[in-house]
C-alpha cells in the first residue's frame, strides 16, 4: 500500500484514526479542556506565522539535523509524552519506543503511561526521555528516578503545568472515567471498532502500571481515586533543585509559558525549557504556545523545546524559526498509530521529513539555521 497516497498528511491520519477508535478513546486523545479555546488558539496562532518565499536557488539538498543537549538528531522532532498511550492503541509505548529509537529520535515515556520503564527498556536507544509527573513522597521520587535511569533513560522531563487536575468536559461527556472501566455505554462504542477491540482483548485493559508498586503505600487514597493521585503535588523551585541534585543527566522543565521563569530555572541548573500549554488540555485561558516562544527565546540562552498544536512540517518550521531548538509531537504520533497500527509512526516520520523539505525548498532554506531570515510575523492589530 502506498501510504503517501492514502495518508499524505497528519490530517489524513487524524481522520482515519477517528474512524478506528471508540468514541471515548478518540475524545481522550483529541479533546482539550473547557471550551477548547486554548486548543483552537494554538492552531490559529500557528497559521498566522508565515514565511516569505525565496526563488532562484537552483537544486537544493537539505540538512535537517538538529543539535540538542549534547546530541545531534537527524531530524528536529520527536515524540512527546501522552499518558495512558496504551488506551489509544495496544502496545503504543512499545511501537513508539522501537520506531523512534530506530530513527535516532527521542521518545518520551510518561509516568502515567500504560507500560513501565522496565517494559520499554529493551526497545530504547541512547536517546530516550522520561517524563515525570511530580510525586509528593520523596521515597517515590527516588525510586522512580532510579527505575528510569536503570531502564536506560538519560534525559528527565519534569512537567510543571499540572498543579491541579484539569476538567476535560468533552472527555467526561464521552463516558470515560479513571481508572477506565468498560461500562455498557463504552462497550457499545467498542463494538463498533473491531480492530481496536481485538487488540485490546489480546493486550488487556491498560492502566498506569508504573505506579502499581506504590499503591500499597497509599492507604489514604479514596476508593474512587486512580493511581495518578500518587502524583498529586504542586512543585516549587525547591522541587526542581532537588531533582537537579538527584538526576545526573539532562533535566528539562516542561510547561513554560512566561519569559520571566527562564532565568530562575537556569539558575536552578535546568538544561532546557519546554515551551508548551499542554496542547490546550490543562488551562483554557492559556496563550497559544507559539505566541510566547519568541519572548522566551529572547530571555534565555537555554535550549528550547516546543509543542502544542503541531500538525505538520510547516508548523515545525514555524517553531524553529521563532527560536525553538527542537519540536515534539504527541497527538500526531498517536493518530498515526490508530490509523495505521505498527506502520504508523514510521510513516509519520517520513511524512514530516518530506513536508519539511518541501517547505524549506519554497523559502530557500538549506538548513534549519536559515529559517529565521524567512519568517514573516503577523502584523500587530
Amino acid at each position: 500500500m502506498d501510504l503517501h497516497g492514502t495518508c499524505p498528511g497528519v490530517t489524513d491520519l487524524k481522520r482515519k484514526a477517528r474512524g478506528r477508535l471508540p468514541k471515548f478513546v478518540w475524545e481522550y486523545l483529541d479533546s482539550g479542556t473547557g471550551a477548547e479555546a486554548a486548543k483552537a488558539r494554538n492552531r490559529a496562532s500557528l497559521d498566522r506565522v508565515g514565511f516569505v518565499p525565496s526563488i532562484l536557488h537552483g537544486p537544493m539538498e537539505f540538512d535537517l539535523s538538529a543539535p540538542l543537549l549534547g546530541q545531534v538528531y537527524p531530524l528536529p522532532f520527536g515524540a512527546a509524552p501522552i499518558g495512558m498511550s496504551g488506551l489509544i492503541w495496544p502496545d503504543a509505548e512499545g511501537h513508539l519506543a522501537r520506531t523512534l529509537s530506530a530513527a535516532g529520535l527521542p521518545y518520551t515515556l510518561s509516568t502515567v503511561a500504560s507500560q513501565t520503564p522496565e517494559d520499554v527498556a529493551p526497545h530504547l536507544g541512547g536517546r530516550a526521555w522520561f517524563q515525570l509527573y511530580p510525586p509528593k513522597a520523596e521515597s517515590v521520587r527516588r525510586d522512580l528516578l532510579g527505575r528510569a535511569r536503570d531502564a536506560g533513560f538519560r534525559t528527565l522531563v519534569l512537567t510543571v503545568d499540572v498543579p491541579v487536575a484539569s476538567r476535560r468536559e468533552r472527555q467526561t461527556r464521552s463516558g470515560l472515567r479513571q481508572p477506565p472501566r468498560l461500562t455498557p455505554r463504552l462497550l457499545a462504542q467498542v463494538a463498533l471498532r473491531p480492530a481496536w477491540a481485538l487488540g485490546m482483548a489480546r493486550a488487556g485493559m491498560p492502566h498506569m502500571r508504573t505506579l502499581d508498586r506504590y499503591a500499597a503505600a497509599q492507604p489514604d487514597l479514596p476508593p474512587t481515586a486512580h493511581l495518578g493521585y500518587i502524583l498529586r503535588t504542586s512543585p516549587d523551585m525547591g522541587y526542581v533543585e532537588w531533582l537537579r541534585e538527584h538526576w545526573d543527566g539532562p533535566l528539562i522543565v516542561k510547561g513554560v509559558l512566561r519569559a520571566a521563569d527562564a532565568a530562575p530555572l537556569a539558575a536552578a541548573g535546568v538544561d532546557a525549557l519546554w515551551v508548551s500549554n499542554h496542547a490546550g488540555r490543562q488551562f483554557d485561558g492559556a496563550p497559544a504556545a507559539i505566541d510566547v516562544l519568541a519572548g522566551i527565546r529572547a530571555a534565555t540562552d537555554l535550549p528550547l523545546i516546543f509543542d502544542s498544536g503541531v500538525e505538520g512540517g510547516l508548523d515545525i518550521l514555524r517553531a524553529l524559526a521563532l527560536g525553538a531548538d527542537f519540536v515534539m509531537l504527541g497527538r500526531a504520533f498517536h493518530f498515526a498509530l490508530a490509523a495505521l497500527g505498527a506502520k504508523g509512526p514510521a510513516h509519520l516520520i517520513d511524512l514530516l521529513k518530506r513536508d519539511l523539505e518541501a517547505n524549506m525548498g519554497q523559502i530557500g532554506a538549506r538548513d534549519l539555521a536559515s529559517l529565521p531570515a524567512a519568517i514573516r510575523l503577523p502584523e500587530a492589530g
